[in-house]
C-alpha cells in the first residue's frame, strides 16, 4: 500500500489515497447560501484528490454559524452544488458533501437577534465569524425534544438534496466545536433526558442522524468525521470525553459506513513527536474495522508512513490544498509546495482561492 495506490471505498473506486479535507473558505457571497462559479472552479482545480470533501455545508437555516458558507436545504442550493459535482466528475474525481450544524458556536446576528440552538444553555466560550466580524459566543437556548427531532429530519432532508445535486456520498460533520460534539461533551450537554446524562444518551443524536443519512444513501455512501482530542473554549478532554468517544466509535463500527475520518490532536501533529500506541488514530484503528481516514498536520512523508504501516487507509489534507490545487502531482513528483495567503483563507474573491498556479 502507498499514498498513490487506488482504493475501493465501498462501491466507489478512488484513484489515490489522498483526500481533500473540508475547509470553510467563505466564498458563498450571494443570497440564499447558493454555491457559485468561483466554487465550481475551486473544486474542479482540486479534483485530482482521490476523495474531495466539501466545506461544511449547512443543513438548515438554524444551522448557520459562519459568514458566506453554502447550504443544502433548498433546491436552489442543490442546483448550485450540481454545477460543482459535474465539474469534479468531469475531471474524474469523487466528491462527498459534508453536512454541518454550528449549534452554540453560532451567534444571534445570524438569527435576527434570536439565540442559537444547543444541547444546553451553556456558552462554549468561543468566537463566531458574523457578518460584522468576529464576536464572542453567547449563552445559547437549549433545544426542545421537538427541535432535536426536527434537526435529525433536517439532516435527512439535506442528504436528499445532496443526492439531487449529484454528490457521490455525504459525510456527517461531528468534529471540531459544532453542534454534535457539543452533544458529546458532558460539560456542554447537561441534559437529563434521552439525549444527555449518560454516554449512550450523549451519542444518541449522532447515531440517529447517521441512520437517517443511511436511509437516504444506503450502505457505503455515508461517512462521519470526529475529533476526540478537541480542546478549546468549553471543550475539555476529560475521562467522560474519552468514554463517550470510545462508545461512539464502537457503535459506528457496527454501521455500514463508507468511512470514519478522525482528526488527531494538535499535539500529535507535531512532526518532531514520536508516534505512540495511545495516539488518537492508533486507538481508533484498533476498534474501528472499516475505512479510516486520518486528518491534521500530515505531510507527504508522515502520510506515506501511516498508509504503508496500515495505520489508516487514506489521509486527508486541508491547508496544503489551498495553495496547491495540484497537490497530488506535487507529492508524486516531490515538487515544492506553495504557501497560502493567510489573509484570504476565510474571505475574499478569486484571490487566494482560485488563482494559485499549478507547479511548472
Amino acid at each position: 500500500m502507498n499514498l498513490f495506490a487506488p482504493f475501493r471505498l465501498g462501491s466507489i473506486e478512488l484513484r489515490n489515497r489522498i483526500a481533500m479535507a473540508s475547509m470553510t473558505r467563505g466564498r458563498t457571497t450571494g443570497p440564499g447560501h447558493v454555491p457559485n462559479e468561483l466554487q465550481v472552479s475551486y473544486y474542479r482545480q482540486r479534483a485530482s484528490a482521490g476523495l474531495v470533501f466539501t466545506e461544511g455545508t449547512w443543513v438548515s437555516k438554524e444551522a448557520v454559524g459562519f459568514i458566506n458558507v453554502p447550504g443544502l436545504f433548498t433546491s436552489e442550493q442543490a442546483d448550485g452544488w450540481r454545477a460543482v459535482t459535474e465539474a469534479v466528475h468531469h475531471e474524474g474525481g469523487v466528491i462527498f458533501a459534508q453536512l454541518a450544524h454550528s449549534g452554540a458556536v453560532s451567534h444571534p446576528d445570524f438569527f435576527d437577534g434570536a439565540l442559537p440552538l444547543a444541547p444546553s444553555a451553556v456558552n462554549p466560550g468561543l468566537r463566531a465569524f458574523t457578518p460584522t466580524g468576529f464576536k464572542d459566543t453567547v449563552t445559547p437556548r437549549e433545544m426542545t425534544l421537538e427541535e432535536i427531532r426536527q434537526t435529525i429530519a433536517d439532516y435527512g432532508s439535506a442528504a436528499r438534496y445532496a443526492r439531487l445535486a449529484g454528490f457521490d456520498g455525504v459525510e456527517l460533520h461531528c468534529a471540531t466545536t459544532y453542534l454534535l460534539p457539543q452533544f458529546l461533551n458532558s460539560e456542554l450537554n447537561l441534559r437529563s433526558d434521552g439525549y444527555g446524562g449518560s454516554v449512550d444518551h450523549r451519542c444518541r443524536i449522532v447515531l440517529e442522524i447517521v441512520e437517517a443519512l443511511i436511509d437516504v444513501w444506503g450502505p457505503g455512501r455515508v461517512g462521519v468525521k470526529i475529533s476526540p482530542g478537541v480542546d478549546q473554549g468549553g471543550f475539555r478532554i476529560t475521562s467522560e470525553t474519552t468514554r463517550t468517544y470510545e462508545h461512539l466509535v464502537s457503535a459506528l463500527d457496527r454501521m455500514p459506513l463508507s468511512h470514519l475520518q478522525v482528526v488527531r490532536s494538535a499535539a500529535e501533529s507535531d512532526a518532531t513527536r514520536v508516534p505512540s500506541p495511545d495516539d488518537t488514530i492508533a486507538k481508533v484503528r484498533k476498534s474501528f474495522k472499516g475505512t479510516l481516514i486520518a486528518n491534521l498536520g500530515y505531510d507527504k512523508s508522515s502520510a506515506s508512513k501511516l498508509i504503508e504501516s496500515g495505520g489508516a487507509d487514506l489521509v486527508s489534507f486541508a491547508k496544503p490544498f489551498i495553495a496547491n490545487p495540484d497537490l497530488v502531482r506535487r507529492f508524486a513528483r516531490d515538487l515544492p509546495l506553495a504557501a497560502g495567503h493567510v489573509e484570504t483563507f476565510y474571505q475574499g474573491g478569486s484571490h487566494g482561492y482560485t488563482d494559485y498556479a499549478p507547479a511548472p
